[in-house]
Order: C-alpha cells, then structure tokens, then sequence
C-alpha cells in the first residue's frame, strides 16, 4: 500500500512594514491574519519573518539580504512555498523564485486559492476564475523563462515566445468568454431584483469581515440551513431567506462574501455582480466579531470597503456578534443574556446604537429584530 494523498505544503510567510504604509494593521496582526488564510488553503506554517522598510524593494520587495536570510532557512524548515503578505509584482515574483528556488504567492495568490476551493455555484465559479485569469495574464512570462534562457539551441528557437503569446491570446479570450457570462449573471439578478422591488419587500444585507459570525447570525434569525464554519471565507457564494419580522411582516436577509484587508482588486471587479446585491439593500447589518483583538481594525476596513463601493451612505445598523465568548472572563459579571447589557456599556468606541448579541446562543436576537423593523420602516419614510 503507498500513501496517495499530496503532502501538505510547508509554508513561510513574510511580510514588510512599510513606513507609513500599513494603515491600521500592523505587521505582526497582518501576518497572523496570513498565517490563518495560509491554514484555511490547506498549508502548513513552519515560519515567519518580517522586514521594516522605507520602501519596497522594486526587484525583490524585501531587501537582499532578508531574501538570503530566508533561502537560509529553506533546508531547516523544510518549507516549499513562500507567502508574501502584500501583492507582488510580476517581476518580484520572478526574481524572488529565481533566488529562493521554491515557489512564491502573495497574499492575492492565497485568496484567489481559497475563494476558488469556496466556490459552489455557477456564478461563484465563473468570478472567481475570471478573477485567478486576470491575475495569471500579466505573470505568464515567468512561465517560459526556461525556454528563453535556452534561446538559439538546437530545437529552442521560437518556441519560448510563440507559445508564451499562444498563452496569453487563449487567456484574453477566456476573460473576455468570462465576462460576457458574468454580464449575463448580472442582467439576471438585475431581473430578481426588479421584480423584488415591484413586490415592495426590503431586502436586509449582512456585511462584515470575514469570520465575524455572518452566516451563524443568518441560521439564527431565519432559519437558513446555510454552511457555518470557523474558518475565513466558509461562506463565498450569496444566499438569501425569507425573514420573518416581529410585527408578522417579512423582509429578505440576504448573506455576502465576507470582507478583508487587502482585498485583491481583481476579486472586488469579479465579484461586482455578487456586491451589486448590497447597492439594492434597504438595509445593511454590519457584523462585528466584538471579541477579535483587531475588532476596530476590522470595522475600519469594512467600513472602508462600503465607501469604495458607494455605500458609504447605505443605512445600517452595528452588530456586535459572538458576546457569548465575552462572559465567564470576568467572574464579577454576570454571564448568559442577562449579561448583554452590562457587557455593551463597558464598551468603548462603538456606536451609541450598537446592539450586542450572540448568534451562536440567541441571545439579543428579539431586540435586533424589533430594531431592524424600525429601521425599515424608517428608511420606508425617507423613501416616500
């Protein structure tokens, strides 16, 4: 008997502090967040480094001497792959493969990796590849350096540069092929919400980094037997229920992609048939994973992302999820839905309309209800 299954890879992670260019994340916090995307796509963490920089390296992003700190450590480590926590150039990647003699990712690499292992439907599939398409295309040259090292040998000549233009004709094709069924996807979804705005029912989104409790929220409040997982991105494909209101009324609740820092470019342009859901919500819940130490960070980026989405004026309400791992850490406090209360004043720095809950126990899902109902009804008013 022989094992058939692939090794797990062995994965070294590697990030650089720009001066002045980290925004509210610092290196450390980045890499850890790295480090879990790095587990949710299967690979195993051996080791982790980071460089203070003033600048980028513009051939290597870290500078030589780091990069042969790392190849020193390959043999030791065992590692068989390299991540960088922020998006390489074509030509760094190159350069840096040339030099460690292993393989090298990006951060954007990693998510295109996880979001394509995610994908369950057709239109997940079709934007996440149109997305991993439009990354390869401006890399493809990395792919047949070999043969143009070997240009002007016996049988070497041509080949290199023929096949590398073959590549990048199939690939524009392919993307074009792509977008014009994404098009379709979008006229689509365009209809359905056409036709949810004849019936007048509103439409609730849920938003938030990822792993904040969305789609445990979601099961909580209508039921959806919808995939729940403590992982980054268990949820990539849109799902919408029925909500029932406390008033008998109902509203749609619609679950999203989650957000996160450093969100590729090429996964916010795929991924725009997907968002333009959130353009024809009434309302917005925000989900905040109030326990996570980089919870403001977190909200800072999410709140970031909605304004370069044009969302930035979107109306909403602040959740802050998961309050049933906040009680038991103070003996002195009270624990179970009594303790909401008491736990959302000795918060800081949150909106004075914030509501603390836990999706997971149930607790304060009466109050978010009665507050989303006042908040649609609000938002109806305005609307008239």
């Amino acid at each position: 008997m022989h094992e058939t299954s692939e090794p797990q890879e062995r994965a070294f992670l590697v990030a650089a502090e720009v001066k002045g260019g980290n925004g509210p994340w610092d290196s450390d916090s980045s890499l850890e967040e790295l480090a879990l995307l790095a587990d949710t796509a299967g690979a195993q963490v051996v080791g982790q480094t980071v460089q203070r920089l003033e600048r980028p390296n513009p051939a290597t992003y870290i500078g030589k001497g780091k990069v042969q700190e790392v190849a020193s450590q390959r043999f030791a480590l065992g590692y068989s792959t390299i991540i960088f926590d922020d998006e390489l150039t074509p030509s760094q990647q190159r350069n840096l493969e040339d030099a460690l003699k292993v393989k090298v990712l990006d951060r954007t690499a990693l998510i295109l990796d996880i979001f394509a292992q995610h994908a369950r439907t057709r239109e997940g599939r079709l934007q996440v590849e149109l997305a991993q398409h439009e990354y390869i295309l401006p890399r493809l040259r990395g792919q047949w350096s070999h043969l143009e090292r070997l240009e002007g040998r016996i049988g070497t000549r041509g080949p290199g540069e023929t096949q590398l233009e073959t590549d990048r004709r199939l690939i524009r094709d392919k993307i074009r092929g792509l977008k014009r069924q994404i098009a379709q996807v979008r006229r689509q979804r365009a209809l359905h919400r056409r036709q949810r705005a004849r019936q007048g029912v509103p439409v609730v989104s849920l938003v938030g980094y990822t792993n904040a409790g969305k789609s445990t929220l979601m099961r909580a409040l209508s039921g959806a037997d919808v995939l729940v997982g403590d992982k980054l991105f268990a949820t990539l494909d849109p799902v919408t229920r029925r909500l029932r209101l406390p008033s008998g009324a109902t509203a749609l609740l619609t679950d999203t992609v989650g957000f996160i820092q450093k969100l590729p470019t090429q996964l916010v342009a795929a991924f725009r048939a997907t968002l333009e859901e959130l353009e024809e919500a009434t309302l917005l819940l925000h989900i905040v994973d109030v326990t996570h130490p980089k919870a403001a960070q977190q909200s800072e980026t999410v709140e970031a992302t909605l304004v370069e989405l044009g969302l930035g004026e979107k109306p909403r309400l602040t959740v802050l999820n998961k309050a049933d791992l906040l009680t038991g850490r103070d003996a002195h406090r009270a624990e179970g839905p009594a303790a909401l209360a008491e736990y959302k004043t000795a918060l800081v720095g949150w909106p004075s309309d914030a509501l603390l809950v836990s999706a997971a126990q149930g607790w304060g899902l009466d109050d978010l209800l009665r507050r989303i109902e006042e908040a649609l009804a609000a938002a109806s008013t305005e609307a008239a």
